[in-house]
């Protein structure tokens, strides 16, 4: 008997949804599970089993961190140290060797509060990156050759950037609970791998996915706080805030989001008032820096430049730049507002970050690190993703050729100027693709792959399944669109009385 479960317990498992299997519902996931022996099948039990997919996950994860790590080697073992482009040439380039001795941190200085030789007197990275960069500097061995060292400092920050890979993985695997393993996105992205250890991204990357998971528990405060300390590692998080406000304003949830906002902006300030407080113009540099700083790689704006008799002041791009940036940001509102049925927050996560990237003077590789993440939780369809990855891998190899032909002398060795124009378009056409085929989801809920399995949005917290109170357009009338309304109850992907797909 005491085997036998009991009555409550198997009511409960009665009604609790079965979790999404990516390979009944994508074409691409389901062949591509061939490789290690086919679909999973309806009476597999991975709950009972170690091998549970956020384990799983964590472990491909590590493991395509690995593959990346491998792929440096040429520059590892040389390329960073000898030749001017054969660290272009290999595609190993990274920031982290070269900043060791470039930023003071093999002379021992302090970031923000002791000045650094040459053009660039103080570092300029948030604070919460540059502690990062510090800590690590304290774990690098300081004796042998400078190249040593600089081999060290990057291996340890590897290995904290491997943690950070990690907690990526794990947050949105968790965030998405009947959906683990779309994570398999992320542990798999080509990209991710590639870009993970050219610089410190990842530490603000893995920070705002653990916003969004505890977003998606309700937990206002925790996601606050998360947020504003990836905001002290780098800008973009900040941007999270913007369509949340508005999906609030629509749910009506106006309590959760202050207590959201109130925790960002005291963990921010928390990490950014001290140095603010006592080196200013160190901990300033960051923000100047980022306004002073002219069209470089990877923008549409280097495209124009390159192309232009007369190419724009820096001046002139930062407004022009800053205003396209507010107009994404009043469409992404009034599709928020308008839209048939509330957008998910992950879906317009997505779009204000990817709007900030396309619209940016710069566009460095690591960047589509940023996006990572919050793709795979807006769009979990693999052959949209694939299609992004590609472009974004095409950009990668497209920027390091078109350095080493600018680097290689008469020799010309790379990628020409028009050629590298190519791979940035490449860059913004993909992006834009995984726009449209979000915006398409909002205004076409039944096409969301999220929605299609039944689920409203998992990672709204507060948001899943809440009324709306203030919509604007067409949805303002009587529609579907209300998680509630008066009259029989519709659950989004399938009737409650059938089961069958709307």
């Amino acid at each position: 008997m005491c085997c036998m479960p009991s009555g409550e317990s198997t009511q409960a498992s009665v009604h609790e949804p079965e979790p999404v299997r990516p390979t009944e519902e994508d074409r691409i996931a389901a062949a591509g599970s061939e490789l290690i022996g086919g679909p999973l099948g309806r009476r597999a039990l991975p709950g009972r089993s170690w091998w549970t997919p956020v384990r799983v996950i964590a472990l491909v994860a590590i493991g395509m961190f690995a593959l990346g790590l491998v792929q440096k080697a040429p520059c590892y073992n040389g390329a960073w140290f000898f030749g001017a482009s054969s660290q272009y040439t290999h595609a190993c380039y990274s920031d982290i060797p070269h900043l060791y001795q470039g930023r003071g941190f093999a002379d021992g200085l302090v970031p923000y509060f002791d000045k650094l030789p040459g053009d660039m007197q103080y570092l300029e990275y948030p604070v919460l990156t540059g502690v990062f960069m510090e800590v690590a500097a304290w774990l690098t061995p300081g004796s042998g050759s400078i190249q040593d060292q600089e081999q060290w400092y990057w291996m340890v920050n590897a290995g904290m950037l491997m943690a950070c890979a990690a907690v990526i993985a794990v947050c949105v695997t968790r965030t998405h609970a009947r959906r683990p393993w779309d994570g398999l996105l992320v542990a798999l992205a080509p990209a991710f791998a590639l870009t993970a250890t050219i610089n410190w991204d990842l530490l603000a990357v893995a920070l705002t996915a653990a916003a969004m998971l505890m977003w998606s528990r309700g937990r206002p405060l925790a996601f606050g706080v998360l947020l504003g300390l990836a905001t002290a590692a780098k800008l973009y998080p900040v941007l999270l805030l913007g369509p949340l406000m508005v999906l609030c304003w629509r749910a009506g949830r106006w309590r959760q989001y202050g207590t959201a906002l109130a925790g960002a902006a005291v963990a921010w300030l928390v990490v950014n008032g001290p140095v603010m407080l006592f080196a200013f113009d160190g901990w300033s540099k960051f923000y100047t820096f980022s306004q002073e700083r002219g069209v470089d790689f990877g923008s549409f704006w280097l495209i124009l430049g390159q192309n232009s008799d007369d190419p724009l002041s820096t001046d002139t791009v930062n407004t022009l730049a800053t205003s396209l940036m507010l107009l994404c940001c009043a469409g992404v509102a009034a599709l928020a507002l308008t839209a048939p049925r509330r957008p998910r927050f992950a879906q317009l996560a997505f779009l204000i970050v990817a709007a900030f990237i396309l619209t940016n003077k710069v566009y460095s590789p690591q960047y589509v690190l940023w996006l990572v993440p919050l793709a795979t939780l807006a769009r979990p369809k693999w052959r949209d993703f694939l299609i992004w990855q590609a472009c974004e891998v095409a950009y990668f190899l497209g920027i390091w050729m078109y350095l080493a032909y600018t680097t290689s002398g008469d020799a010309h060795k790379g990628l020409p100027t028009d050629g590298y124009h190519w791979a940035i378009g490449m860059h913004l056409l993909g992006t834009l693709y995984l726009c449209v085929m979000v915006v398409r989801d909002i205004l076409m809920p039944e096409r969301d792959p999220v929605r299609r399995s039944g689920d409203d949005d998992p990672s709204g917290g507060v948001l899943d399944g809440a009324e709306d109170v203030f919509v604007l357009g067409p949805a303002a009338r009587p529609a579907r669109h209300a998680a509630h309304f008066g009259g029989p109850r519709v659950e989004w992907g399938r009737t409650e009385a059938t089961g069958s797909s709307l």
